[in-house]
């Protein structure tokens, strides 16, 4: 411990450093490279991680969409090229022979997936927007962003078939004074007056949408577009520790049944599994990291052998230097001391340097990503515990390396040294 809080010490290792200044850059630069690596890989995994909760952020992790399509094989009597169309009761059904699934949002609409856009007036503005009809459970599965002072659709709007909606932000501007409050104001949907409950602003990471879709309850839109007891598509959430894509073969299996598709139908039912591609996600994140994880190692490392490497060389050139400290009383232990201190030394130099390389570069990715919501990328970080960590591991790395040039050195022998020309 004297020996590392030694004045001379110190200064026979910066001139040892010193001696070959190119070379000991070019060792430090080969270290520093590889927490580099790591930290800028590992940071832009995380970020494609980050980047993708958000835009799914608004929406369960464990869901599916989940359509009915036409069918493509002859079945039970029925011809193909026939349409499926879901029913309410479906609901009830799944629910009952699926016990992984959590909650069902069933969904109508039009103008998302075909049909006509509502018209929607207001005075003497109008446009057209799409439109869905909907259950309060909806925001079980997938969060709305109601402005201030509004609501969503409720059981109460279920029950009593209200003529009530809920606006997207677009229709806000588009059709309203900018200021002009809309709640409790009546606009026509399809020549019907229908009071304005809410406005919804919409963000990425929901399910199909956009800024100027409008909500009515699932009843109103019934009679209003006269479905019947048909459903356009459905919203399943399985629950957090199910096997989302088990789920679903599950829904394929029991709809197929209800609506007498064949089992080897595979253009029947169309879906999205939010699930599954969460999966895939999270292991193509963790593969990053784990990949960034090896080549950070493996730079490291031969960063440090080059480092061993260069302490070699200047034993070799300093032996005349160490016999002569030998002689004049220095111990083993001083020698081999100064020269693991030097090995270290050059270690942590270099991985702190690599550490703050690699945080400007990120921070530099974030700046120029922070404001491009759709691209699936955000704050690219790597946890304080994981840079000590790679930190502490070099250092160890850097202390084994030492100890070869050290041994090296302690084992030349005074008279042997004073010999060397």
């Amino acid at each position: 411990m004297k020996t590392l809080f030694d004045k001379d010490t110190w200064q026979e290792i910066f001139s040892s450093i010193g001696q070959n200044k190119v070379r000991t850059i070019i060792t430090v630069i080969g270290v520093l490279w590889g927490i580099f690596l790591y930290i800028v890989l590992s940071g832009a995994a995380k970020g494609v991680d980050n980047g993708f909760e958000r835009q799914f952020e608004r929406i369960s992790s464990n869901s599916l969409f989940i359509w009915g399509e036409v069918t493509s094989v002859p079945y039970d009597g029925f011809k193909t090229g026939r349409s499926i169309n879901f029913k309410l009761s479906d609901v009830t059904t799944l629910k009952n022979r699926i016990p992984e699934i959590q909650h069902i949002a069933p969904r109508n609409s039009s103008g998302v997936f075909g049909g006509s856009k509502a018209q929607l007036v207001n005075g003497q503005k109008k446009g057209s927007y799409n439109i869905y009809g909907d259950f309060p459970i909806l925001t079980t599965i997938t969060t709305k962003n109601i402005f201030e002072g509004g609501r969503f659709i409720n059981e109460s709007d279920i029950q009593n078939k209200r003529k009530v909606c809920v606006i997207g932000e677009r229709t806000l501007q588009e059709l309203f004074e900018e200021g002009e409050t809309p709640i409790g104001k009546f606009v026509r949907i399809n020549g019907i007056y229908f009071k304005i409950i809410g406005v919804n602003k919409f963000v990425d990471g929901g399910g199909p949408g956009d800024d100027g879709d409008i909500f009515l309850p699932f009843t109103t839109y019934q009679r209003l577009y006269n479905t019947g007891g048909y459903v356009d598509f459905l919203l399943v959430a399985a629950y957090p520790e199910a096997d989302i894509v088990k789920v679903e073969t599950d829904i394929r299996a029991v709809l197929k049944e209800l609506h007498h598709v064949s089992p080897k139908d595979k253009r029947a039912l169309g879906g999205f599994n939010i699930g599954k591609m969460f999966k895939q996600i999270t292991q193509f994140a963790s593969g990053m990291t784990f990949l960034s994880m090896v080549i950070g190692l493996a730079t490291i490392i031969g960063g440090i052998i080059g480092i061993g490497n260069i302490l070699l060389i200047s034993v070799k050139e300093r032996t005349k230097e160490i016999g002569i400290r030998r002689a004049i009383g220095a111990t083993p232990k001083e020698i081999r001391t100064q020269i693991m201190l030097e090995s270290v030394f050059l270690t942590v130099i270099a991985g702190i340097i690599g550490i703050i390389l690699g945080a400007l570069v990120l921070s530099g990715i974030n700046m120029a990503t922070k404001n491009m919501t759709n691209l699936p990328f955000t704050n690219p970080t790597v946890p304080i515990p994981y840079i000590l960590g790679a930190l502490f591991l070099m250092v160890v790395l850097g202390t084994l390396i030492g100890l070869i040039p050290a041994h090296r050195a302690i084992s030349i022998k005074p008279i042997d040294a004073l010999r060397e020309e």
